[in-house]
């Protein structure tokens, strides 16, 4: 393993994260809040970490796919680490283990949270707070691919260890135009949404909160009763389009954008995705009709709040732990499915399971018709063996990671509802769960081992299990530099 080439990159990494701590310092300083210094202080130990690390380029500037799983998986906990320290600086989250756990959910793009009175933190901090799953959603590498030269051939792998579904290909030739193409996509949409939620009465400083948080799929508000505190059914609308738009593909985005409108609406993950929340809404809404005074109403909280959960945002505009039984089983269900793959949502991705689906609908025929020839297809075209092999592996890892988590998490002696809720929410970078981690609770009485282990799965959810995995295996590190 190339070593030098990954400290190198972690050390620009510093610096890009010094830079961007700049932006929330000079929030605070508008707003007049001491907190500033904080962040300067921050900005500057990672300014001298770039100048330590990450300014003589190794002669050997060579990267593989075990240096890109390596690099993303540092690269999260370091800026996870050194993101929680404006926190513990001004006193906003007292204890290190309750900050590193809100920074993590901010740049995995969770959105769950231990602070249950956070309107009184400072407006620079609340920045700071949704900025992360801005910077977090669409993946810090890809920010470095488009800015900061690589060897073309082997930045190829720091893309796909980073953005998450079962495959994932260039839009482009160069993998540098192809991430400066998914950020102009993600920039763009960013601007748009900032405009219409201001359009529907927010300010700009919670409309910038809110597209964060929208973007980045992961639902920091800095209200503490989420959307529900505008109680806007314009910006319900306008958020659910936009949590859609986040939810799907970007390489589909991107076809719609040239005019590619044939290619783009062939896409079976896309009518798959959509299909399964047009489902849900209406079963979650002929299901809590009894709740609500009228159907529309009752519509207008099914819909967002199944778009809210399946894309992995985590906002609430009520509180579903009233709905009956039947509603919170389908949000737990298409909280696992999660978006579509190369999107900035969580879940184990649309295309996973319609792989899945269709390999086992292949076996079935396959033991009826021994003799029978047939193939898995996505959008008409051969899903390879490898492939496959990969989503069967990524279910095995997933289902025993839940698993292990549940029983750890589960010493706390919490009821079984929050524990598996919690656990499962933080695999799939959801948020919210269910019973004591519902809408309106937060994640503030859970010990510091079950934050620990919670923390891990935010993570590894995030990077799609295996590149923080691989950072475990010990003949990974017998290699000398």
């Amino acid at each position: 393993m190339n070593k030098r080439m990954v400290v190198y990159i972690l050390g620009k990494l510093m610096g890009i994260e010094g830079v961007l701590m700049l932006i929330p310092g000079i929030v605070s300083i508008l707003n007049g809040e001491r907190e500033a210094i904080d962040f300067f202080v921050t900005s500057t130990l990672l300014f001298v970490l770039f100048l330590i690390f990450g300014r003589k380029k190794p002669e050997n500037s060579g990267i593989y796919a075990k240096e890109g799983f390596v690099i993303v998986a540092f690269t999260w906990v370091l800026w996870s680490l050194f993101g929680c320290i404006p926190y513990l600086m001004s006193g906003s989250i007292p204890t290190f283990i309750d900050a590193f756990f809100e920074t993590v959910s901010g740049f995995s793009t969770t959105g769950a949270t231990i602070l249950n009175d956070l309107e009184n933190l400072s407006q620079g901090m609340l920045f700071w707070r949704s900025f992360t799953h801005w910077i977090g959603g669409m993946g810090v590498l890809v920010f470095v691919l488009a800015f900061i030269p690589l060897t073309e051939k082997r930045s190829v792998h720091l893309l796909r260890a980073e953005v998450p579904g079962p495959t994932v290909n260039k839009i482009v030739p160069k993998v540098s135009s192809t991430a400066k193409i998914l950020y102009g996509i993600y920039i763009l949409l960013s601007i748009i949404l900032t405009i219409m939620l201001m359009f529907g009465g927010m300010s700009l400083f919670d409309s910038l909160i809110h597209m964060f948080s929208t973007a980045g799929t992961g639902g920091f508000s800095n209200r503490i009763d989420s959307i529900a505190h505008y109680d806007s059914a314009y910006i319900e609308g306008v958020l659910v389009l936009f949590m859609v738009l986040f939810g799907i593909n970007f390489n589909i985005l991107y076809l719609f954008i040239i005019k590619k409108f044939s290619i783009a609406f062939k896409s079976e993950e896309v009518r798959v995705y959509l299909g399964v929340i047009l489902l849900a809404t209406i079963a979650i809404a002929i299901n809590i009709l009894g709740i609500y005074e009228t159907p529309i109403k009752a519509l207008r909280y099914a819909v967002f709040q199944v778009v809210s959960i399946i894309t992995s945002t985590g906002y609430a505009t009520a509180d579903y732990e009233l709905w009956p039984m039947f509603s919170k089983s389908i949000l737990l269900g298409i909280m696992i499915i999660g978006a579509c793959a190369g999107s900035t949502g969580g879940g184990i991705k649309t295309s996973r399971l319609i792989i899945l689906v269709k390999t086992v609908r292949q076996e079935i025929k396959h033991i009826l018709h021994p003799q029978s020839v047939s193939i898995v297809t996505i959008d008409k075209k051969r899903v390879s063996g490898e492939v496959i092999h990969g989503v069967y592996i990524y279910f095995i890892v997933y289902v025993i990671m839940l698993v292990l988590s549940v029983l750890l998490v589960s010493i706390q002696n919490l009821d079984f509802a929050t524990t598996f809720s919690a656990v499962l929410s933080c695999l799939n970078n959801v948020g919210p769960g269910l019973a004591g981690v519902g809408p309106t609770q937060s994640f503030y009485d859970f010990s510091v081992f079950s934050k620990l282990v919670l923390c891990f799965n935010m993570l590894a959810g995030r990077l799609e299990l295996f590149p923080f995995l691989i950072v475990f295996s010990p003949s990974l590190w017998r290699n000398k530099f």
